[in-house]
């Protein structure tokens, strides 16, 4: 994979990351590669190409936790048991991470190529890693060696697990493998008539596999295609299904998304996605919704019955910038809201609070784990100083922060963004 960071433009200090509340994710300085959601369908794991992951709380919109170890972009993220998740992508390495916590809590080394897939075991023990090194690999996560997969000729592009543990991978040599959870069983292969970029099981152990033909196919445990279509006209990217047997999200370079009968595979609708690409997908709220992450650095959310895309207006949860309606200095502060608060009260995010941030020294708010980078620096937080960081961007003026790069190009919008932070920031 390329280490490529896409700009974006998010109003921020420290940290962009509004979101609709719940319906719309902005946090993320490039496309977001990997989505999953948490057992509890309250929380969120992303991971983009600005090489961070983001936990985001679907209940409230808020990023919880920016979290920076990679040093390419985040092709993958898990949600683990207790709380836990992991992150991993072009370096080759798997961080493990504990909700709160600013470094890694273990991190998994073996991979000599870019990971592009995880998945965590029916039992919740071992966690599948798939990378372009052509192996696939299983570490235990309560510790020990991992079982290195040996088998694929390219890059192993997805897993997915059955319901008794076995292990299928697809790659870019057009090969399935089922690998048994048994020692010593012999692994099932099958070729496709294309390059593999995605595959997801469904209920029932259904297993679908997306190609770069732009089809859909339906395999059984053997690698038997038991039924296919022509979903895109371009391969396909992301796979979701529901929990229930009712639905198969797919998307791709430019087709929007399509929504699936996963049953007989013919569509039911469309969502129109802009023309955006889109990398990655995800169900939430029990399959009710779906989330994607696109390559203009958003997260959006669908009702699946209705195919509308959610908003403020629409998810049923107040508008958190709802108090500044009319003044247009806050709508350049919008995308700032789901990481920072300005009431002290409110406490911490993603980012740390802005109150009083006129004339503090970088990396000085009690409590908050700050990047080792920020610690470093001797930078006072004035409007030039804040001014500057969005007109150069933080990878130059802040390098090795937690930050998404991104820049605000606009003097006048600068300006904006200065008079509402010293109108709603003040101390006195």
């Amino acid at each position: 994979m390329h280490k490529t960071l896409a700009m974006h433009l998010l109003a921020a200090v420290f940290l962009a990351g509004a979101t609709t509340h719940g319906a719309e994710l902005r946090g993320h300085g490039g496309p977001v590669r990997a989505i999953s959601v948490a057992p509890d369908g309250k929380t969120v794991a992303t991971g983009s190409f600005d090489t961070r992951a983001i936990i985001w709380s679907l209940e409230t919109g808020e990023a919880r936790d920016v979290l920076l170890f990679h040093d390419g972009e985040v092709s993958a993220v898990a949600a683990l048991p207790n709380g836990r998740f992991a992150s991993a992508g072009a370096d080759g390495r798997i961080a493990i991470w504990q909700t709160g916590r600013a470094e890694p809590a273990l991190i998994l080394q073996g991979h000599t190529g870019p990971v592009a897939d995880l998945e965590l075991s029916p039992d919740g023990s071992m966690l599948a890693s798939a990378s372009w090194d052509t192996t696939v690999r299983l570490w235990p996560l309560a510790g020990g060696k991992a079982r290195v997969l040996e088998g694929h000729g390219a890059n192993v592009n997805a897993l997915a697990f059955l319901a008794d543990a076995t292990l299928v991978s697809a790659g870019y040599d057009a090969t399935v493998i089922f690998w048994p959870s048994q020692a010593g069983a012999a692994p099932v292969r099958a070729i496709m008539p294309t390059p593999l970029n995605t595959l997801v099981r469904a209920p029932g152990d259904r297993l679908f596999v997306g190609g770069a033909d732009g089809r859909v196919r339906l395999l059984d445990r053997r690698g038997k295609v038991q039924l296919e279509v022509q979903a895109l006209r371009k391969p396909v990217i992301a796979l979701a299904a529901t929990p229930d047997p009712n639905y198969l999200a797919v998307a791709g370079i430019d087709d929007g998304i399509l929504l699936l009968d996963a049953m007989s595979l013919s569509t039911i609708r469309t969502l129109d996605t802009s023309g955006v690409a889109v990398w990655s997908l995800a169900f939430a709220a029990g399959g009710k919704t779906l989330l994607a992450g696109g390559a203009d650095h958003l997260v959006r959310e669908w009702n699946i019955a209705t195919g509308e895309r959610l908003g403020a207006a629409t998810a049923g949860r107040a508008d958190p910038m709802a108090r500044y309606a009319g003044n247009p200095d806050a709508e350049v502060f919008r995308a700032c809201v789901a990481c920072h608060t300005l009431d002290p009260k409110d406490g911490h995010r993603a980012g740390p609070t802005l109150h009083g941030i006129f004339g503090r020294k970088i990396a000085s708010v009690p409590g908050y784990h700050y990047s080792p980078a920020f610690r470093k620096m001797d930078i006072v937080w004035t409007p030039e100083t804040v001014s500057a960081l969005f007109e150069l961007g933080p990878n130059a003026y802040t390098p090795g922060t937690k930050m998404p790069e991104q820049t605000i190009s606009n003097a006048e919008d600068r300006a904006a963004l200065i008079r509402f932070l010293q109108a709603e920031t003040r101390t006195d």
